[in-house]
C-alpha cells in the first residue's frame, strides 16, 4: 500500500476517534471511509492497537511541533498560554470533536497499555511546556498569580481537557469558553 494510503487510514481515524472515541470506530469504518478492503488496513496496522499507537506518535510529534512554534512566535508566557488555549478550543470543531489525547482518555479501559503509555508521554510532554510557560509568565508578569507553575501547568491542562469534553457533551463551544474564562482573565501581552 503506497504511503499516501497509509496517511488516508491515519487521517480518517484520527477524525473517527477524535468524533467518537477509541471505540467509536472500527476497520471497516475506515476501509469504506478510506475506499480499500479492510485486509488492506492489517497490511499496515495488525491491530487497533497498533493503529492507536501510531495515531498518537502522530499527535504528539504534530503537537510537539505547534508548541515549538508557538515559542518561537510568541514572546511572553501569557500569550503562549492562549496560543494553547487557543488549539484546544479548536480542536473542538464547533463541538463535534475533541483533541485525541483527550478523546482516548474518555475511554481508558478499552485502551491498550501502549496507547496508555503514549498518553502518558504526550502528557509528560505538554506538561513540562507548560511548567515552562508558567514560569515565563511568572518572570516577564504575563500570567497574573503565578506562586507554583508545576501545579499551575497540572490544573491548566485538567482545566482545557475537561473544558473539552464539556463542550463536546453539550455540543456547545461556549461551555469551553466559560470554563477557561477565569485562567484567561490572569493572561496579559
Amino acid at each position: 500500500m503506497p504511503a499516501d494510503t497509509k496517511t488516508a487510514l491515519l487521517n480518517s481515524a484520527e477524525r473517527a476517534a477524535r468524533a467518537r472515541g477509541f471505540d467509536g470506530f472500527s476497520y471497516a469504518d475506515l476501509a469504506t471511509d478510506v475506499g480499500i478492503r479492510k485486509a488492506s488496513i492489517h497490511h499496515h496496522f495488525p491491530s487497533k492497537a497498533n493503529l492507536s499507537v501510531a495515531l498518537m506518535r502522530r499527535y504528539a510529534e504534530a503537537f510537539e511541533t505547534e508548541i515549538l512554534r508557538i515559542d518561537e512566535e510568541k514572546a511572553s508566557g501569557g500569550t503562549r498560554l492562549l496560543a494553547l488555549i487557543d488549539i484546544y478550543r479548536e480542536a473542538l470543531e464547533n463541538g463535534k470533536s475533541l483533541c485525541l489525547c483527550v478523546s482516548f482518555s474518555s475511554s481508558p479501559e478499552s485502551l491498550p497499555p501502549e496507547v496508555i503509555a503514549q498518553i502518558r508521554q504526550f502528557r509528560a510532554m505538554l506538561i513540562g511546556w507548560l511548567t515552562k510557560t508558567f514560569e515565563a509568565g511568572q518572570s516577564d508578569g504575563s500570567i497574573a498569580g503565578v506562586a507554583h507553575p508545576e501545579l499551575e501547568s497540572a490544573a491548566a491542562l485538567a482545566v482545557l481537557e475537561g473544558a473539552q469534553l464539556a463542550a463536546r457533551a453539550e455540543e456547545d463551544v461556549v461551555l469551553f469558553d466559560m470554563a477557561l474564562k477565569l485562567l484567561k482573565g490572569r493572561l496579559s501581552g
